[in-house]
C-alpha cells in the first residue's frame, strides 16, 4: 500500500476468521484442564493424559498457519495471540508433563529437586524474546517438548527405573537455557520444511501407537520412534551451522 492510501476496512468475515483463530489457540487450555483433572485421580490413566497432550500439540502445530493465512495480526490485533499461545504451551508442553513425571515417580526422590529446575529453565525459555527466531526458523535452546519427554520417561522407567530419567532431565534442563538452536517446524527453511513437518506427523502417529501400548512398548517400536528425534536434532545442528 502506497503512502497516503487508507487501508480498506476489514469485513465481518475477515474479523470473524481472525478471532476464530484466537479461540482455536485458546482451546488448548481445555486439553490442559482435562489432563490436570485426570492426574488428580487416585489412579490416573496415563495413556489418556498423553492423548490429551497430543490433542494440544495438534492445535499448536496448526494454529500458526491459520493465523498467517487469515492475517490475525491485522484483523484481530487487539488480542495478543502470541501470549495466548505461550500460556497454553507452557501448561501443556512443560508444567503438566513435568507434573506427570513427578506424580508417577519417574524420577528419583525427592522428585521436586529434579522437576523444579526444569520448570524454571523452561519459564525463562518462554520469557526470552529471542527464543523464537521466526525469520531463520529456529528455537533458541531445547524447545520444552516435555510432553514427549514424559512419554519416553514413562517407558524408560518401566525398564530401567528412575535414575536414567533424572540424568536426562538435568541434561535437557541445561539445554533449555543453552545457546543451541533447534528447528521451528512450521518455519523450517526450504527445502526442509516438508520433510520436517511430514516426519513430525508420522512421528506423532508412532507416539500415539506407543501411548496405546504404554508402558509395554516393543523394543523395535521404541527404536523406530527415536529416528525422528535423531533426524530433527542432527538437521537442527546442520542448519544452525550453515546460518550466518
Amino acid at each position: 500500500m502506497s503512502a497516503g492510501q487508507v487501508e480498506p476496512r476489514a469485513t465481518a468475515g475477515q474479523r470473524f476468521r481472525a478471532y476464530a483463530v484466537h479461540v482455536y489457540t485458546a482451546c488448548g487450555v481445555g486439553f490442559a484442564f482435562l489432563a490436570a483433572a485426570e492426574m488428580c485421580r487416585p489412579r490416573p490413566d496415563v495413556r489418556l493424559v498423553f492423548l490429551l497432550f497430543a490433542g494440544a500439540t495438534l492445535v499448536d502445530a496448526t494454529d500458526g498457519p491459520f493465523a498467517r493465512m487469515w492475517q490475525v495480526k491485522r484483523f484481530a490485533r487487539n488480542i495478543d495471540g502470541r501470549k495466548i499461545d505461550d500460556i497454553v504451551d507452557y501448561l501443556t508442553f512443560t508444567f503438566l508433563p513435568l507434573l506427570l513425571v513427578w506424580r508417577m515417580g519417574w524420577v528419583p526422590e525427592p522428585g521436586a529437586v529434579w522437576i523444579i529446575p526444569a520448570l524454571i529453565a523452561s519459564l525463562f525459555g518462554f520469557a526470552n524474546e529471542d527464543a523464537k527466531d521466526e525469520e531463520g526458523g529456529f528455537f533458541l535452546g531445547f524447545p520444552s517438548y516435555w510432553n514427549v519427554v514424559a512419554l519416553y520417561f514413562g517407558i524408560a522407567h518401566h525398564f530401567h527405573g528412575p535414575m536414567l530419567n533424572g540424568v536426562l532431565l538435568l541434561i535437557l534442563t541445561v539445554l533449555t537455557i543453552a545457546p543451541v538452536k533447534f528447528i521451528y517446524p512450521n518455519l523450517a527453511p526450504r527445502p526442509w520444511r516438508i520433510p520436517v513437518l511430514a516426519g513430525a506427523f508420522v512421528w506423532l502417529g508412532v507416539l500415539i501407537v506407543m501411548t496405546y501400548q504404554f508402558p509395554h512398548v516393543p523394543g523395535w517400536l521404541f527404536l523406530v520412534s527415536l529416528s525422528y528425534p535423531v533426524f530433527y536434532t542432527a538437521l537442527s545442528a546442520y542448519l544452525a551451522r550453515r546460518r550466518p
